[in-house]
């Protein structure tokens, strides 16, 4: 309590803005330990406190919106940094720009926490506070922005109750919890005469999350689907896309007699178009039929029948494609288009941006495995798991099982492929399907429908194949049913404040006596 004290005496009046700016970096970085690889996921319960106190303590507004924007830019960086490497500087920028969405926040929990706030204003922050965090992981979802990579509630994909939340309100209701229990432990630290609210919130958290591990339904288990992966490992150097490919094919054809239903290949696992290589379309054909189940590609490729570059999950049976395909939608900024090309084309130059720009497919499209009862399944490509719109989408159009294809080899050594496979058990619970997560050269992993993992993962060191019996599941999550729902929440929350506030303002504005002229 006393360090508590100090930190907010020394943010208080004897920081200098240089150091403070730092301050409020190193803290809003903090929360990115909760994530893989080092996956502290109980730090995420306490991990916003420092940047909340800081930015508490702030003298006026202006000095809280700077708090909140080098912590979000701290934040960002944090979490993205493995892609230093690939964007250089330009990393720093984005991080700087998109961290300007956490300065109004900043003014928002300065105007709730700051000073010595009584009970009032500590139970309206409980609410306010998560809500204003949920709207700027909400505005940084926009695909053009980059996608929402690290919403806060992801950090708990490996814990039940989390995912049994998430079932009923998505990772936004789970973040919105995180927040609010770092709102109610900076409150009991902080502000003495609300520490009595700031602890009826922890209980009150508490006691949501327990309702909902007591009440909410789950899904009713119906069949299995027996699913293998192919890893090919890292593969560089010298015509490394036929040796990816070959590989690939020596690890299928050892599944023969494994009784298989589905083999799924990685992100950008074949390329080349398979219109223009009869005898590429041949060999994945004798493949099928050696294996006894279809395939799921990628081919990431220039298309003979459209113009442009795409990456397509295309299904492969006994005698070629099947006429199954799905074009992917939602593009990295920067990996795989420019956007704004001619201002910010010299990003290549920096960088590993996209020399040439992919283009989009038309929308989503679920497949179904041959067999007169052959489930349908939801195809992702890549960084489309993080939208957790598209898995419901997917599920609401008949999905039983979501199959995602990925390939992180570019950051190999990093935490990106720890992160992005965390999030195959987060859209898993929410939407109560299994999702099947392969990629080129790992993390590669399977998670039942309540979000828990299916079997071993095949990690980043591996050149192997993985047989999984997946159960499906029948039933509809809450989720899935009601949708964003703790988006609307917050929103209408804000809205509601805004509206106060101004109220409040026009009142003294009107009360305020006008001097008479001498």
């Amino acid at each position: 309590m006393a360090s508590v004290s100090a930190v907010r005496g020394w943010s208080r009046f004897g920081a200098s803005p240089g150091w403070r700016a730092v301050a409020a970096l190193l803290a809003g970085a903090l929360p990115a330990l909760a994530f893989p690889a080092p996956a502290l996921w109980w730090l995420a319960y306490v991990a916003l406190v420092p940047w909340l106190l800081i930015v508490a303590s702030a003298a006026t507004p202006r000095r809280a919106a700077l708090d909140g924007w080098f912590g979000g830019a701290g934040f960002l960086l944090a979490v993205h940094h493995w892609l230093l490497p690939s964007l250089h500087v330009f990393i720093l920028v984005l991080s700087a720009l998109l961290g300007l969405l956490w300065a109004p926040w900043g003014v928002l929990v300065r105007r709730l926490l700051g000073g010595d706030p009584g009970p009032g204003r500590a139970v309206a922050a409980l609410v306010l506070v998560p809500s204003g965090w949920l709207m700027v992981e909400l505005v940084r979802s926009w695909e053009y922005l980059g996608g929402p990579w690290g919403l806060l509630g992801a950090s708990q994909w490996q814990v039940a109750p989390a995912l049994r939340v998430a079932s009923v309100g998505g990772v936004w209701l789970v973040g919105f919890l995180l927040v609010a229990v770092n709102t109610a432990v900076a409150a009991l630290l902080s502000a003495p005469r609300a520490r009595a609210a700031g602890a009826a919130g922890v209980l009150a958290c508490a006691v949501a999350v327990a309702g909902v591990w007591a009440w909410a339904p789950l899904p009713e288990r119906a069949g299995t689907v027996r699913i293998a992966l192919v890893q090919p490992g890292v593969i560089a150097g010298d015509h490394s896309p036929q040796r990816r490919f070959d590989r690939e094919e020596e690890l299928t054809r050892r599944l023969a007699g494994r009784r298989v239903d589905l083999v799924v290949w990685g992100e950008s696992s074949v390329g080349h178009d398979l219109d223009r290589r009869p005898g590429l379309r041949k060999r994945l054909a004798a493949l099928s039929r050696a294996v006894g189940a279809p395939l799921l590609v990628n081919v990431d490729a220039q298309r003979s029948d459209r113009p442009g570059i795409f990456k397509s999950s295309v299904l492969i049976g006994p005698d070629g494609p099947t006429g199954d395909r799905y074009d992917k939608t939602r593009l990295v900024p920067f990996g795989e288009y420019i956007p704004a090309r001619s201002l910010l084309g010299w990003a290549t130059s920096v960088g590993k941006a996209a020399a040439e720009d992919r283009r989009r497919g038309d929308g989503p499209v679920v497949m179904r495995l041959p067999g007169a009862d052959g489930p349908l399944i939801g195809p992702l490509v890549c960084f489309e798991t993080a939208f957790p719109d598209m898995s419901r989408r997917l599920v609401r159009d008949g999905a039983r099982l979501i199959v995602a294809q990925s390939a992180t080899s570019t950051f190999q050594h990093s935490w990106a492929p720890g992160q992005h496979a965390s999030l195959a058990a987060l859209r898993a619970a929410e939407t109560w399907r299994p999702m099947v997560h392969a990629t080129l050269t790992g993390v590669s992993t399977v998670a039942d429908a309540r979000g828990r993992q299916i079997g071993g993962r095949l990690g980043t060191d591996r050149s192997a194949f993985a047989v999984h019996d997946v159960p499906l599941a029948r039933g509809t999550s809450p989720y899935v049913r009601f949708g964003d729902w703790v988006v609307y929440g917050s929103l209408a929350a804000l809205g509601v404040f805004c509206a106060t506030e101004g109220a409040r303002g026009l009142r003294r504005a009107v009360r305020k006596p006008v001097r008479s002229p001498r």
